[in-house]
């Protein structure tokens, strides 16, 4: 497929979360460990005495136990132990708060970490409390050079931190427009090329056909998918320790009001994809969905989901807003893994964590997401397409891949957890989007300024 890798960003910040340097916001107690370590390694970190033989530990979540599976098939000599956690899941933080009860014990950090967030680089690979950094540096011996560079440009950004790599992306995550070739053509409706042609189709919808729905607002990534494709500068990080928080903005209002818009004629209901609720109200009756890529697998071509039958999902590109010469669109999730600076076994941690993300054996034949591994990204993409299962060509997902608006980037502090907790509930409650935008903004700067940030 053409045009897997993306092009490089106008305005892409080197290393985004190069800028995450601030201290932590719990300390550890130093001197409370005991490992025996060496003081400067051969990969840049120091390195605790190898036991290459040994059994490396691998978190995983629900869904990443498929690639512990194929890696334990392809690899049956290397001894591993897999144990399931959330995954950070919904900015839970739970990756974080674990290893730094591991830092206070000074012993049991596992081997290998999957996080479902982009942003546990910014706090991994720093010191806290004078501990070491949980995340081992990859890019400087690790992981083969060959291995990073065939990454999809622009896909390690949130794993980079003062230009070393510290994580390594499973699959990309880039919003696009979902939607059911099917339903389009029976009422009539035309796929739309703007945001403003999406709103305007959706109070058609509640006219003509009231009980369809053209997407959802009520997960807490609903501001990765709506807010951060308007360029709503609510989460940009601007310098060294400093963060630029507006919500006041046209990008961020207009957003806003097309939601409160949507969501008051019931096209755009604040109902998680992920419940009974929505199975139950909206299954055969999703016109469209802005969402992630993996929303594919997770939702449309899935039988404990909305099932939708082959041959009617198709995909469009990520819509501009009228007046923009392109779009740009935002990404929810994709996740990461971690090798630990901790590991007794670092090659055997680092064959986990390249195979997980570079081999077809998984990134192919099992993953359900967009890889961001180019190479299998390509194979991916054409496996798709020879399924026969979608209504039209895979290339919006590609194109999307090179179009993450580089303005909201990856803090210590989750915005889908503020979402979840200030917005949320507000909405739920009846409140317009466009009237808690002040408050999302206080939430924002609250958690920024507790993980040492400047606000401006």
């Amino acid at each position: 497929m053409v045009g897997i890798h993306s092009v490089a960003r106008s305005r892409r910040k080197a290393s985004t979360v190069a800028v995450l340097c601030a201290a932590t916001a719990l300390l550890t107690l130093a001197g409370c460990g005991g490992e025996s370590s060496s003081a400067n390694g051969a990969y840049g970190f120091p390195e605790a005495k190898q036991e290459t033989a040994s059994t490396i530990t691998v978190w995983v979540d629900a869904d990443r136990q498929a690639a512990a599976k194929a890696f334990q098939k392809a690899n049956p000599d290397t001894k591993i132990k897999v144990v399931t956690y959330d995954g950070s899941a919904n900015g839970s933080n739970s990756f974080r708060t674990k290893m730094q009860l591991f830092d206070r014990a000074g012993s049991g950090w596992p081997d290998v970490v999957f996080s479902s967030q982009n942003n546990d680089a910014a706090w991994a690979s720093q010191k806290s409390g004078g501990k070491q950094a949980f995340a081992a540096v990859l890019d400087k011996g690790l992981v083969p050079k060959d291995t990073l560079s065939n990454f999809t440009e622009g896909s390690l950004d949130p794993c980079t931190v003062d230009g070393h790599v510290y994580c390594l992306r499973n699959d990309l995550a880039q919003t696009v427009l979902w939607y059911d070739k099917s339903l389009l053509k029976q009422f009539g409706y035309a796929v739309p090329t703007t945001w403003e042609e999406y709103q305007a189709l959706g109070e058609k919808v509640a006219k003509e056909h009231p009980g369809y729905i053209i997407g959802t607002a009520g997960d807490a990534w609903t501001p990765e998918v709506f807010m951060w494709a308007s360029k709503c500068q609510a989460n940009d990080l601007t310098g060294p320790k400093s963060v630029t928080v507006k919500t006041d903005s046209t990008e961020c209002k207009r957003a806003a009001s097309m939601l409160d818009a949507l969501r008051q004629n019931g096209t755009v209901p604040v109902v998680s994809v992920f419940t009974p609720e929505f199975l139950k109200k909206y299954s055969g009756k999703v016109l469209m969905m802005p969402g992630p890529a993996w929303y594919a697998g997770a939702i449309f071509n899935n039988p404990q989901s909305l099932n939708v039958p082959a041959g009617r999902l198709g995909v469009a590109a990520p819509l501009p807003w009228k007046g923009e010469s392109e779009a740009v669109t935002g990404n929810v999730g994709g996740g990461t893994w971690f090798v630990s600076s901790h590991s007794k076994n670092l090659k055997g941690a680092e064959k986990f964590v390249q195979f997980v993300t570079t081999a077809d054996a998984y990134q192919v034949d099992v993953a359900p997401g967009y890889p961001a591994y180019a190479p299998a990204a390509q194979k991916w993409i054409a496996k798709q397409e020879a399924s026969k299962y979608y209504a039209t060509p895979l290339q919006p997902v590609v194109t999307a891949a090179s179009r993450v608006w580089d303005g909201w980037g990856y803090p210590m502090f989750s915005q889908e957890a503020i979402w979840a907790k200030t917005m949320t509930p507000g909405i739920t409650g009846g409140k317009s989007i466009v009237d808690l935008l002040p408050t999302w903004r206080q939430e924002i700067e609250n958690q920024a300024k507790v993980n040492g940030y400047a606000v401006k």
